[in-house]
């Protein structure tokens, strides 16, 4: 059995794809998920299962298209795959508030740091399955665009440690 934590795109942000945790959560207990814990509103939750990483995705993007009517972006990571992106943090004495983990399914494509623009003072770094951005004035005042992450969705360090955190815990 191993824990997993589970990431949806676009969820309960900015009034798009409404979804209450409540509601995530009973989903991932029909899909016979152990331990099932939601965290903030937008869209993490963290369980147990018997399935792989590619099983609990295809389940999950069937049940969240099922109720949302529209495909959902579902992005999984192990408990140590997420401690190891909390912990390879390229900016670990940045404000954890202003730097964001970029979770994709793939490793950045190779252009990824040549195709970006609107770049001012931000700091780019790549992972494994991930892009890391510290924004030095904050993300509300960035024009930073990063095409690699169209599919992918993000989570500040605060919010990579506490679901490390938890799926550690389960």
């Amino acid at each position: 059995m191993a824990s997993f934590v589970v990431l949806l795109r676009a969820i309960n942000v900015g009034g798009t794809g409404k979804l209450p945790m409540s509601d995530l959560k009973q989903m991932c207990e029909v899909l016979g998920f152990g331990g099932v814990r939601t965290y903030v509103a937008s869209g993490n939750v963290v369980f147990i299962s018997h399935k792989s990483e590619a099983a609990v995705k295809a389940a999950l993007e069937e049940r969240l298209e099922a109720y949302a009517g529209k495909p959902v972006g579902v992005l999984v990571r192990t408990a140590a795959e997420m401690a190891l992106v909390a912990a390879e943090n390229p900016f670990p004495k940045a404000p954890p508030s202003r730097t964001m983990a970029l979770f994709l399914d793939r490793a950045p494509p190779v252009d990824t740091l040549a195709t970006i623009h609107g770049r001012k003072d931000e700091e780019i770094g790549l992972g494994r399955r991930e892009i890391y951005i510290h924004y030095g004035e904050g993300m509300a005042k960035s024009k930073l665009v990063v095409p690699a992450a169209k599919t992918g969705t993000a989570r500040n360090m605060n919010t990579v440690t506490a679901l490390a955190r938890m799926a550690a815990g389960l």
